[in-house]
C-alpha cells in the first residue's frame, strides 16, 4: 500500500468534510445532526418521542454515513440529549472522531427538584461554568468542540462573556467558540473585544434561517462574512411544514400530523404552502425526490460556510436531507424561490445595496469593477 494512497471513497457526501470557517480549520460534514429531538422528555410538548433506542439508530445513521457533526444543547429533552450522545460515543468508542457542539444560557435544570435555579440560566461566568461541567459529565468527555452561547440575555456584559469563554478555551474543556440568536451588532463587538484583547473569538453563529423567513440575510451574513465566522442554520424546514399537499392529506388521514411547538400547529398556513409548491416545482426541474432537500440546498448556495442543522424523529428523513448535497440550484432557480414571498432587506440595505456592487451612489460618479465574493461550494461529483 502506497504511503500517499487516497482514502477510501465514503459511504456518502456526509463523508466528504469541510473546513468549518476561515477562523476555525477544524473538519467537518457539510450538514450537522439537530439533537434537540434526541431523548424523550418533550414529547407532551408537540416535539415527538424519541426513547433511547431511536435515538441511537439516528446517531449510528447519521455516523455510518460519514457524519461527524452533532449539534446540541444543555437543556434540549431536559438533559437527556446530551447524555444519550455521551453514552452513545462512549459506547462506539467514537469520541474523537466526532466535532460535538453544545449551548449554555438555558436554564438546563428545569426538570430538577433544586428550590433555586436562577443562576443555571443567563450568560454571567456561574452560569458558563455550571453548564459546562455538567455538559462534560453528561458527554462523558473531557472537551466540547464547540461551545455556543446559546442566547443573549442582555444582562452580562460583552467582557464578562467573553473573558469567561476565553477561559475555557485556555483549560482546554472547549476548543471553539459559537454564539447563537444574538443580535449582529452584539456579535462583531465580542469579536472586536477578543481581538483587541487577546482572547478567542466566536468562529461560528446559529440562527433561524429558512427560503421563508430571511431576516437571517439582513445583517447576520453580512456580520458573519466580515467576521470570518460559519453559519449554522436551524429551522430549515420551517418546523416540518415544507412538505406535499399529498404529504399534508396522508398526515391528516393517519393522524401523524406533525411537530406543534411553537409552529401555530402542524398544518401549513398559505405562504407554507405557496413555497412548498415552488420547492416542488424547482424539485421536478433538478431531479430531487424530496422538496426538504431543495429547502436545504438554497441556504448552502447563498453563501460560503454554511452548516445547516437536519433533524427529525426518522432515519429516512436523514436520508431524504441527505439528497441537497447532490443539488445544484441555479441563480434562475434560487431567484424563482426567493419571489414567492418578497423579502424587504430595510434600511440602510435598500437605499446603499448590500456590497456585492458599486452603489447608485457611486455610479452617478464613475464606473467601477469589484472584487467577486467567495462563492459556496457547489456539488460536485466527488
Amino acid at each position: 500500500m502506497s504511503l500517499y494512497e487516497l482514502a477510501p471513497k465514503p459511504p456518502t457526501k456526509l463523508g466528504i468534510y469541510r473546513t468549518l470557517s476561515p477562523t476555525a480549520g477544524v473538519h467537518v460534514s457539510p450538514l450537522a445532526l439537530g439533537a434537540m429531538s434526541i431523548g424523550d422528555k418533550w414529547h407532551q410538548y408537540g416535539m415527538g418521542a424519541m426513547d433511547k433506542e431511536s435515538s441511537e439508530k439516528m446517531l449510528n445513521a447519521y455516523f455510518d454515513a460519514g457524519g461527524n457533526f452533532i449539534d446540541t444543547a444543555n437543556n434540549y429533552q431536559d438533559e437527556r440529549s446530551e447524555e444519550i450522545i455521551g453514552e452513545w460515543a462512549e459506547k462506539r468508542g467514537i469520541r474523537d472522531q466526532l466535532v460535538i457542539a453544545t449551548k449554555y444560557t438555558f436554564n438546563f435544570k428545569r426538570g430538577s427538584n433544586e428550590a433555586q435555579k436562577v443562576n443555571y440560566t443567563g450568560n454571567n461566568v456561574k452560569s458558563m461554568r455550571l453548564s459546562v461541567e455538567a455538559s462534560l459529565k453528561k458527554l462523558r468527555t473531557s472537551y466540547v468542540d464547540i461551545l455556543y452561547l446559546h442566547w443573549w440575555d442582555f444582562d452580562t456584559s460583552v467582557e464578562e462573556v467573553m473573558n469567561g469563554l476565553h477561559i475555557l478555551v485556555q483549560q482546554g474543556r472547549v476548543l471553539y467558540l459559537g454564539i447563537s440568536d444574538t443580535p449582529a451588532w452584539i456579535v462583531s463587538k465580542a469579536n472586536q473585544y477578543a481581538r483587541d484583547h487577546g482572547k478567542t473569538p466566536f468562529a461560528i453563529y446559529q440562527g433561524m434561517w429558512n427560503i421563508l423567513e430571511r431576516s437571517f440575510e439582513r445583517d447576520i451574513i453580512p456580520m458573519a462574512r466580515a467576521e470570518g465566522m460559519a453559519l449554522a442554520p436551524w429551522n430549515v424546514l420551517a418546523s416540518g411544514k415544507f412538505r406535499t399537499d399529498e404529504e399534508e392529506q396522508n398526515r391528516r388521514e393517519t393522524g401523524e400530523k406533525g411537530r406543534e411547538m411553537l409552529t401555530g400547529g402542524w398544518e401549513r398556513n398559505e405562504n407554507e404552502k405557496k413555497v412548498s409548491h415552488a420547492l416542488e416545482k424547482v424539485a421536478k426541474e433538478v431531479g430531487a425526490s424530496h422538496i426538504t432537500a431543495v429547502a436545504i440546498a438554497y441556504l448552502m448556495q447563498k453563501t460560503p460556510y454554511v452548516f445547516p442543522l437536519v433533524g427529525g424523529r426518522k432515519v429516512e428523513q436523514l436520508y431524504g436531507n441527505l439528497e441537497a448535497l447532490d443539488i445544484s440550484l441555479s441563480p434562475e432557480q434560487i431567484k424563482y424561490l426567493e419571489s414567492i414571498i418578497p423579502f424587504d432587506p430595510g434600511f440602510p440595505t435598500s437605499m446603499i445595496g448590500d456590497g456585492s456592487s458599486p452603489t447608485m451612489l457611486l455610479k452617478h460618479t464613475a464606473h467601477f469593477e469589484k472584487v467577486p465574493r467567495v462563492e459556496p461550494i457547489r456539488p460536485s461529483n466527488n
